[in-house]
């Protein structure tokens, strides 16, 4: 199966520099965010898309709703690829940046996740949508961690990866099983 994992459109929280981790406060996209999504969307047309996906958040679900305007597919949604938990929604981005700067594969903030544990939940869900849609094209809309981690279960070291970043709209393109893993 192939993958392509797109992170939501720029949001209100990401302009506030604030942590939104709770899929029922709602944060949404910004004019700009709906014009990356838009352009996203351009860019993906040609893409014979299968099967769609999007987390629980709505900068997700409606970044999806741009990117399948070329494509007549269900969007599913799926918790599996939900904002990284970190028990911090509200604060700010840099409190939490600051606290995983030490060790950014296993501290965990609270009642969040490690890096760690959050590449278990994508490997799961990957796992999990292989064996539904084996030989699909999915296109799945996520946020910048499980994005991440997706890429970290493709290395034998995460440690590689972990600090990465992954800009809004910007998208990546993976093979699951990961050749490494067959």
């Amino acid at each position: 199966m192939k993958i392509v994992l797109v992170r939501h459109g720029e949001s209100e929280a990401n302009v506030a520099e604030r942590i939104n981790d709770d899929p029922a406060r709602s944060v949404n996209l910004t004019d700009k965010g709906r014009a990356q999504a838009e352009a996203a969307s351009n860019s993906l047309r040609e893409m014979s898309f299968t099967h769609a996906y999007a987390s629980e958040f709505p900068r997700a679900q409606q970044t999806a709703a741009y990117l399948l305007c070329h494509h007549a597919l269900e969007l599913n949604i799926d918790a599996r690829i939900n904002e990284r938990h970190t028990g911090m929604d509200g604060f700010p981005v840099q409190v939490f940046n600051d606290l995983l700067r030490p060790d950014p594969l296993h501290i965990k903030s609270g009642q969040g996740e490690s890096f760690l544990e959050l590449m278990e939940r994508m490997r799961g869900f990957l796992d999990g949508i292989a064996a539904r849609h084996p030989g699909g094209m999915v296109l799945a809309v996520s946020h910048e961690h499980p994005i991440v981690a997706a890429l970290a279960l493709n290395f034998v070291d995460p440690e590689t990866v972990v600090r990465r970043s992954i800009a809004n709209c910007e998208w990546v393109e993976l093979v699951w099983p990961a050749p490494a893993a067959l």
